[in-house]
């Protein structure tokens, strides 16, 4: 079996960063939402970690995005496959500013144009991965960041896998 975390991952990331206009597609659309700032390609890290730890040991800039597999599950669905079922995919995004007016409204521009790129990308992802739709959202409340408030959401979605 490949390694089937990091493969969807992956997949997940590309989405994120494929070539849209003159930007990579989180930002083109994001912005057309009133999100700022963009979305550097360096705080699009494949990774589940804790903020703490991430601030600390990586050059990032929020907002970030942290994609992982947080679950396989293979449930044979298709006999004599090496792995049949799915995958849970976590899209998790952090915003930080200065001031708390506005954190939330900007964090939910970010999951939208998230959640939009998902809408247009169901089907065959290439490698055994499908995407049929739909996801889940979950927003965490607004904490104290070092000198800045932190907002957390997470976008959870399952991939099919037929290997």
């Amino acid at each position: 079996m490949p390694n089937l975390p990091t493969l969807i991952a992956t997949h997940g990331r590309s989405l994120l960063v494929a070539a849209s206009g003159s930007d990579i597609a989180i930002n083109a659309i994001a912005q057309g939402f009133g999100a700022v700032p963009p979305v550097y390609m360096a705080s699009i890290q494949i990774g589940h970690a804790p903020a703490e730890l991430m601030e600390i040991s990586l050059p990032l800039k929020y907002p970030t995005v942290n994609i992982f597999c947080e679950k396989l599950e293979n449930s044979l669905k298709e006999k004599f496959r090496t792995f049949s079922g799915t995958g849970r995919l976590i899209l998790e995004i952090r915003h930080s500013q200065d001031q708390i007016q506005n954190v939330q409204q900007a964090l939910e521009n970010y999951v939208s144009a998230i959640c939009q790129i998902l809408d247009g990308n169901r089907g065959d992802w290439g490698s055994g991965l499908f995407y049929a739709g739909g996801y889940d959202v979950q927003f965490g409340s607004v904490k104290r960041g070092g000198k800045s408030f932190v907002q957390t959401a997470r976008v959870a979605l399952t991939v099919d896998i037929s290997l």
